[in-house]
């Protein structure tokens, strides 16, 4: 039984011992209140039924302890009785006296000074999570704990339960269940409940049985703890910063310290306890004793590497198809080899996931487990315990972006981190997908970065690049994107970095640190260069960064970033941006306004273009006094003149226009097109999603057609080039004419400078040296603050180049790795789930 159901009955009994001391009084006092002793006696009688009540639902009828409670409201009945006659009344208040302290001892004795703990896992993969914190708590002789796994239900479509799930079952042999309908919380009064599911019912895909949300364990619970079912190789997912159970719990168990500013600020700070994750005490203890494999395991193991493939969520939710495909590929890869063994274990929500979110793709997924089994490629992993199978395995390919990476981190054991467009083996000239990722429309084209982190330059402006320098002591992580030259520096802009390098002299001169927010992806999405400022576009930043490069200081623009950055369905969107009489220009992505910032002042307005329509701009070009808006949702394009207010729409389409999502392929009207040409009266609007490229007459409004006069493909070369855009113009830097553009075909990465009013061309050929792309490929690296240490499947490092252990690059480093991932966890010797015991204990 629990400490705090202890507490309580002897609290109360103490109440009762009180009351007898104020029932002598008031029975004494010359002028006797009989209605209030009344009630003091009604008052004790229903605390008496109270503990009685209790006592009961825990230990049954009969006991001591219970006869004894119901000779104390037996006496408190007959002091009713006898309350007006002084002998009878002393000698029932010396009973009622005796019986208290009868009761105290009894419950002393039956009740143990010991805490209760209970344990609610609800998938058994998931009990990685718990299970050190409970084998420290059943080691602990001052505790009583109990592991009652607790049912779950699939959700049908429209959100209601499906399916029922009961895991108990499936739990290791050593761990004693009790069956969740033996164990009432509701009786038993807890004082600590460690539960590892923090949604209750905001989970769309799975529920937990309502019985068990958080807000009702607490109406019963002393200490509610939360521990990750997850942990992580470096960031966390925004979705986890603020879940249900955390404001129901008591304490929230977080991996390290650097991960409380990933959750809800305005959860107390002593409520968040760094003291890393149990699942990395079990991985630690079983890979160093590794378990049998189960018995029809143990032939298809025998002798080879066993390379453990996972199937995550996020990649398979993030582009069904690609990933898809990438499977197939994974088999093939694998399916004639005998030196390796493929262990194959999807998440194990995968399937649930599938049918809820992407049930069209069901079929296809079917086929290919079928495939699998067919054709005997490996082993299907469907065992709940992932470290055992972990323990079992000498390498990991798979996602990033998913909790097993940083468990195989720990271990020690390399990560492979598979690209899922790739679904081929390289042609010759496939690594010019990742080096050649795009020019900038806004920066210095004789800059580039690449391979991850690496800064390449053009001497001559040409477009041959050659290696600079790195720019991190990451490998990946696209940490930087452009560089804009202003003076003599060259100021290398940070996407997912917090700092702007500088380049001056031949080498990074300095770093310009921002203020450090959240860590994740996507921080800045543009920059542009104007006079002696240097601003930076946000993504996820929370805010316009306006740096002088003449000063130093930097200015941050935040009150209007909700007109520019906007979540619409469920998906962050961000508007255009341009420069424009002397104000930096972000349009809404939802409709007409637009967010202006005075360069040299920092003054802000807003304004409204005044349209027709309300689609909102993905896209702004100034030309002279117009500037034109590229839609975001539908066809409308518009010319704007801010300082007159004209406007006007242009949609007269010729009827094959079509558009189509470049990564999913279903139709839709959204981001029909990118960074256009102005020559004369006419506009040139490229494809970013839509079927061909538009020729405008700005002074008729006629829309036709334009077709380049060379070749562009329809679609990307292979998985090695991801491509956002089909094509785009820029400027041309140096000594070119008023018409003349580059033109920039993302899906085979060829760049074109053409004339415009000529239509005269050549292809200019971007350059690199391939040996030199070889000798500085990172192989095995600390990849980034999301993945500490890994290798990255790409042209010069494929996933067969990996099984033939003839990596371009560095070669795997186990003790690397280890000290690389132990930034990211504490207590990473194994002794969390220990420290985790013993602070809740200490501050019941």
């Amino acid at each position: 039984m629990s400490r705090s159901f202890r507490r309580q009955a002897l609290t109360m009994v103490s109440l009762l011992d009180k009351a007898n001391r104020t029932l002598k009084v008031s029975l004494t006092a010359k002028h006797m209140n009989i209605e209030g002793i009344q009630q003091l006696l009604s008052d004790c009688q229903e605390t008496a039924i109270t503990i009685g009540s209790e006592l009961e639902m825990l230990y049954g009828e009969g006991t001591e302890s219970v006869l004894k409670l119901e000779e104390y409201c037996e006496s408190l009945y007959q002091m009713t009785l006898v309350v007006k006659n002084p002998e009878k009344r002393r000698e029932i208040l010396r009973d009622l006296t005796g019986q208290v302290k009868q009761i105290r001892r009894l419950i002393s004795d039956q009740v143990p000074d010991r805490l209760e703990i209970v344990f609610l896992p609800y998938k058994a993969a998931m009990w990685d999570s718990l299970e050190s914190v409970w084998m420290a708590a059943a080691a602990d002789e001052n505790c009583d704990t109990y592991v009652v796994p607790i049912p779950y239900y699939d959700r049908n479509p429209d959100g209601t339960f499906g399916r029922y799930h009961y895991e108990g079952d499936e739990l290791p042999d050593y761990v004693p269940v009790t069956h969740y309908e033996n164990y009432d919380i509701q009786k038993r009064w807890p004082d600590i409940v460690y539960i590892h599911n923090p949604y209750d019912q905001y989970n769309y895909v799975t529920s937990i049985d309502p019985r068990f949300y958080s807000c009702e364990l607490k109406k019963r619970v002393e200490k509610l703890v939360y521990i990750p079912y997850y942990s992580t190789s470096g960031g966390m997912s925004e979705a986890q910063a603020t879940c249900s159970a955390y404001y129901q719990a008591d304490y929230i168990v977080i991996q390290a310290e650097k991960y409380r500013k990933f959750f809800d600020p305005a959860l107390p700070k002593e409520k968040l306890l760094p003291f890393g994750s149990p699942k990395f005490d079990r991985i630690i203890r079983i890979c160093s004793n590794p378990p049998e494999p189960p018995e029809e395991w143990k032939e298809k193991l025998e002798g080879k590497k066993v390379y453990f493939f996972n199937t995550s969520l996020n990649g398979m939710l993030g582009d069904t198809k690609s990933f898809l495909k990438k499977m197939e590929y994974v088999f093939s890869c694998f399916r004639d080899r005998e030196d390796v063994c493929l262990l194959w274990r999807p998440h194990p929500l995968f399937e649930s996931s599938l049918d809820s979110m992407r049930a069209d793709f069901r079929p296809a997924y079917d086929l290919l487990k079928n495939y699998f089994m067919k054709y005997n490629l490996g082993i299907y992993d469907e065992t709940p315990d992932i470290a055992n199978t972990i323990a079992l395995c000498d390498a990991y390919i798979g996602d990033s972006a998913t909790s097993v990476t940083s468990l195989f981190g720990i271990a020690g054991k390399p990560l492979f981190i598979l690209d899922n467009n790739i679904n081929t083996i390289p042609a010759e000239d496939d690594w010019k997908g990742k080096a050649i990722p795009g020019f900038s429309i806004t920066g210095d084209n004789d800059w580039m970065i690449a391979q991850g982190n690496k800064l390449y330059y053009s001497p001559s402006g040409d477009y041959k690049y050659r290696y600079f320098c790195d720019l991190s002591d990451y490998a990946y992580g696209n940490y930087y994107f452009q560089v804009i030259t202003i003076g003599e520096k060259h100021y290398v802009c940070p996407a997912n970095a917090r700092d702007i390098a500088v380049v001056c002299g031949g080498k990074v001169k300095k770093r310009i640190v921002l203020e450090q927010c959240i860590e994740q992806t996507g921080a800045f999405t543009g920059a542009f260069g104007y006079g002696k400022y240097l601003f930076l576009i946000p993504n996820n930043y929370p805010a316009v960064v306006r740096y002088d490069t003449e000063t130093d200081e930097i200015c941050y623009f935040a009150q209007h970033l909700d007109i520019f950055a906007q979540m619409v369905n469920g998906e962050k969107k961000i508007g255009g941006s341009c420069f424009y009489e002397g104000c930096l220009y972000l349009a809404s992505p939802v409709d007409d306004q637009f967010w202006l910032i005075h360069v040299e002042t920092g003054e802000e307005q807003l304004i409204r273009a005044g349209a027709g329509h309300s689609c909102g701009c993905m896209g702004i070009i100034p030309d002279g006094t117009d500037l034109w808006l590229l839609p975001y949702h539908g066809n409308v394009i518009t010319r704007w003149n801010p300082g007159s207010g004209e406007i006007r729409d242009y949609s007269d389409y010729p009827d094959q226009l079509a558009c189509a999502h470049i990564v999913h392929g279903y139709e839709c009207m959204e981001i029909p097109f990118s960074a256009p040409a102005f020559c004369g009266d006419y506009v040139y609007f490229p494809p970013q999603w839509a079927n061909m490229f538009i020729r405008l007459n700005k002074v008729t409004g006629e829309m036709t057609e334009w077709k380049p006069p060379f070749e562009l493909p329809d679609e990307k070369r292979n998985g090695y080039y991801p491509s956002w855009a089909k094509a785009y113009f820029f400027r041309a830097s140096g000594n070119y004419g008023e018409n003349e553009y580059l033109l920039f075909s993302v899906f085979d990465r060829k760049l074109f400078l053409i004339n415009m009013a000529t239509e005269e061309y050549k292809e200019i050929p971007v350059e690199f040296d391939i040996q030199e792309l070889e000798e500085h490929e990172p192989g095995f690296k600390e990849n980034s603050e999301w993945l500490q240490y890994a290798c990255e499947e790409n042209a010069f490092n494929t996933l067969t180049d990996f099984l033939d252990g003839s990596i371009t690059g560095n070669a795997f480093d186990k003790a690397e790795q280890i000290q690389a991932f132990g930034k990211i966890a504490a207590n990473n010797d194994g002794t969390c789930g220990e420290k985790i015991h013993q602070y809740v204990c200490r501050h019941m």
